[in-house]
């Protein structure tokens, strides 16, 4: 599907593995299973337990799909202590007087409520190979935004 790296943590590729494996060995299997009560029941036509259970699977397979495909491009996220925002670190930026904490994670982990932000979103795209002191220009609809790097842990 891609060929560019797919970035997460040890934890959250455990996760995603164990996704995939629900899918494959218990989801699919229950999903068939209904497909082939459905068909007992008759006219497939105007069967709608059958066309639900037809787009459920079709829905797994999918995300069976999408979930090999991370777990093929999967790079664990390795934090270095050098001083430079990197997919892993935590960051503190000041924009104004408005000081903000992120932890940049890969796409899967993202929550950007709990202050998790993606390596793909244009703030961490900003703030990555920056040090502290360095400034982070991001382009938003309202105009460019400009942070400072506090702190990289």
């Amino acid at each position: 599907m891609h060929d560019k790296p797919y970035f997460i943590t040890a934890d959250g590729l455990e996760k995603l593995r164990a996704e995939l494996r629900e899918l494959k060995t218990v989801k699919k299997r229950e999903i068939a299973e209904r497909i082939e009560r459905a068909k007992e029941l008759g006219d497939l036509s105007e069967n709608a337990e059958y066309a639900d259970a037809k787009d459920e699977m079709a829905f797994v397979e999918g995300r069976i799909l999408e979930l090999e495909d991370s777990v093929n491009r999967a790079v664990i996220i390795e934090r270095r202590e050098n001083g430079t925002v990197q997919v892993g670190s935590t960051v503190v930026v000041r924009n104004g007087g408005a000081e903000k904490r992120f932890a940049i994670v890969g796409p899967s982990e993202a929550d950007p409520a709990a202050g998790r932000i993606s390596n793909e979103t244009p703030l961490a795209q900003a703030l990555l190979g920056k040090k502290i002191g360095d400034q982070a220009e991001m382009n938003a609809p309202s105009g460019k935004i400009v942070y400072t790097i506090v702190s990289v842990e």
